[in-house]
C-alpha cells in the first residue's frame, strides 16, 4: 500500500513538473512572438513570426497572426499607393485646371482693360473664351464621371446592342476632322450584325475616345482604321493606326487615370489623361476588356473584347 501510494506521490510529481516546463515553455513563447511582433510594427517590416514549437495550439496560433500580418501588409502597400496615386492626381489635375483658367483670365483681362479693341476684335476673343470655359467644363465633367466610374454603387444598364450601328454612328461623327487630317481611312465592318450586352452611351463614349486618341497621336502615320469582327465567341473592336506609337514603359500606365504622355502637355496635343481611363473602366463595366499593342510607325492599336450574344 506504501508503495503504491509512492508510486502515486511520484506520478503526480512528474506531471506536475511536466506541466510546469510546458507552461514555461508556453510563457517564453509567446513572449517570442510578442517581442517579434513589436518589432515587426515599429520596424514596419515585411517579416513573418517564425517559432519551431510543436504544440498545436501555438502553430495554430502563428498560422493566424502571420495571416493577419499579411493582410495588413496588404492594406498598408494599398494605402501607400491609394495616396501616391491621390498626390499625382491633384498634380496633374492642378497642371491641367491651372492652364486653362490662366488662358481664361487672360482673355477677360484683355476684354475688360484693353480700350482700342475692334467690335470684330472682341467678337473673336469672346469666341475664344466661350471654346475655353466649355473646354474647361468638359474636363471637370470627365474627372466626375471618372470618380462615379470608381465609386462601388456604380451600375450601368445593360441591354442587347448591335455593335456595328454604334461603330458606323461614331465613325460619321469623325468623318470631317478625318478628313480634314488627310488621312487613308480603313473600315472593316461586317454586314452581319454583331451584339453584345453593352450600354449605347458608354459603347459611345469609349469608341469616340478611342478614335480622337488615335487622330490626336497617330495622325502622323497617315492611316486610321477601325475594325470589327467576332472569333470563337467574342467580338472584336479594334482602332488603329500607324503612328509614332506608345513607347513600352508607358503602355502599362496609359490607362491609368490622369496618365499623359510628355506631348499631351504641349498646346498640339491638349489631352486631359482621362479619356483613356474612362475607357477602360467603362469596358469592364460591360464585362468586356481593353488591351493595347504598339509598334513605332508600323501599328498601334486599342483592342476591344466583349462576349458575342446570339439570343
Amino acid at each position: 500500500m506504501v508503495n503504491f501510494l509512492l508510486v502515486i506521490i511520484i506520478l503526480l510529481i512528474v506531471v506536475i513538473v511536466i506541466q510546469y516546463m510546458s507552461r514555461k515553455r508556453s510563457k517564453a513563447a509567446v513572449s517570442d512572438i510578442s517581442t517579434k511582433m513589436d518589432e515587426i510594427i515599429r520596424l514596419e517590416t515585411a517579416e513573418k513570426v517564425l517559432l519551431p514549437t510543436g504544440e498545436q495550439e501555438l502553430q495554430q496560433l502563428l498560422v493566424q497572426i502571420n495571416r493577419l500580418l499579411d493582410h495588413n501588409q496588404k492594406l498598408s502597400a494599398d494605402y501607400i499607393k491609394a495616396k501616391d496615386s491621390l498626390r499625382k492626381l491633384i498634380a496633374n489635375m492642378s497642371h491641367d485646371l491651372k492652364t486653362p483658367l490662366t488662358v481664361i483670365l487672360g482673355y477677360v483681362e484683355k476684354l475688360r482693360y484693353a480700350d482700342h479693341l475692334t467690335d470684330e476684335d472682341r467678337h473673336v476673343l469672346m469666341g475664344r473664351l466661350h471654346d475655353k470655359v466649355w473646354s474647361l467644363t468638359g474636363l471637370l465633367n470627365q474627372f466626375f464621371d471618372l470618380v462615379k466610374l470608381e465609386s462601388d454603387d456604380y451600375v450601368i444598364p445593360l441591354s442587347k446592342i448591335s455593335l456595328n450601328e454604334i461603330c458606323k454612328k461614331n465613325i460619321l461623327d469623325f468623318y470631317e476632322l478625318l478628313l480634314e487630317k488627310k488621312l487613308q481611312v480603313e473600315v472593316a465592318i461586317p454586314e452581319r450584325p454583331l451584339y453584345i450586352l453593352g450600354n449605347e452611351d458608354a459603347l459611345n463614349r469609349v469608341i469616340s475616345n478611342l478614335i480622337s486618341n488615335s487622330i490626336r497621336y497617330g495622325s502622323d502615320g497617315g492611316v486610321f482604321g477601325l475594325t470589327l469582327q467576332e472569333q470563337d465567341g467574342i467580338v472584336i473592336l479594334e482602332v488603329w493606326d500607324k503612328g509614332k506609337g506608345i513607347d513600352e514603359h508607358d503602355q502599362a500606365k496609359v490607362f491609368e487615370r490622369l496618365y499623359t504622355l510628355d506631348d499631351a502637355r504641349n498646346p498640339q496635343f491638349q489631352g486631359s489623361g482621362l479619356g483613356l481611363s474612362i475607357s477602360k473602366r467603362l469596358t469592364e463595366a460591360m464585362k468586356g476588356t481593353i488591351h493595347l499593342n504598339s509598334r513605332p510607325y508600323e501599328r498601334t492599336s486599342f483592342t476591344c473584347h466583349f462576349k458575342h450574344i446570339t439570343y
